[in-house]
């Protein structure tokens, strides 16, 4: 294991795990009692994101950001679900990423319906930049993966990156939080292509 993964993983691990076992944890316990699926749960919140989206177009960025958040939180339920009923599934497990890239890239997609209404080429610039790279970061966990290299390394995966975004749209400023988000995915997806360079075969 690398000195970087030594250094950053665990500190997303132990996050992790104290958002479980204090948050998401109790509240999935009560969706499992309401018998609501891990599955159901992942598709609200995708649709939770395209209404995000839908408020970031018309120029709604605070009420936009806070919708996007909540359907954030929704997605620490579905896996919590998935291993309390004992239903885990592959499917479920692709089912979740998919939807929820797709639920980032409709919120930068709103994002960009609202700059380019606005005239703003910068704004548009960068929501489409901003989407790209995000793509990227996750598409270089999976392929790293794939090639049964560990991932899931460097400084801005999905969460940190909806972090950076609720906090740039709550304070009405998301073209700064792109462009920290694009800077920072760009060492990222460098930083993945050093460690499978480090770790695989030549």
């Amino acid at each position: 294991m690398s000195k970087f993964k030594d250094e950053f993983v665990p500190l997303r691990i132990r996050a992790k795990g104290w958002a479980t076992r204090y948050f998401s944890g109790p509240i999935a316990r009560g969706l499992v009692a309401l018998h609501i699926s891990a599955n159901a749960i992942t598709i609200a919140g995708f649709f939770v994101a395209v209404g995000a989206a839908y408020l970031l177009s018309q120029g709604e960025l605070v009420i936009g950001g806070i919708v996007m958040l909540a359907g954030a939180i929704m997605d620490m339920f579905d896996g919590a679900v998935a291993r309390i009923t004992g239903k885990a599934s592959t499917f479920g497990a692709f089912l979740d990423s998919v939807l929820d890239r797709l639920g980032e890239a409709a919120v930068l997609f709103g994002l960009l319906v609202f700059y380019i209404r606005e005239g703003n080429e910068l704004g548009a610039f960068l929501a489409f930049g901003t989407a790209v790279l995000s793509i990227m970061v996750s598409y270089s966990r999976a392929r790293a993966e794939g090639l049964s290299v560990q991932g899931d390394v460097g400084l801005m995966g999905r969460p940190e990156r909806i972090i950076v975004m609720g906090i740039g749209l709550l304070s009405k400023y998301p073209q700064y939080a792109m462009g920290v988000i694009m800077a920072v995915s760009a060492i990222t997806i460098t930083q993945r292509a050093a460690h499978v360079w480090r770790n695989a075969d030549h």
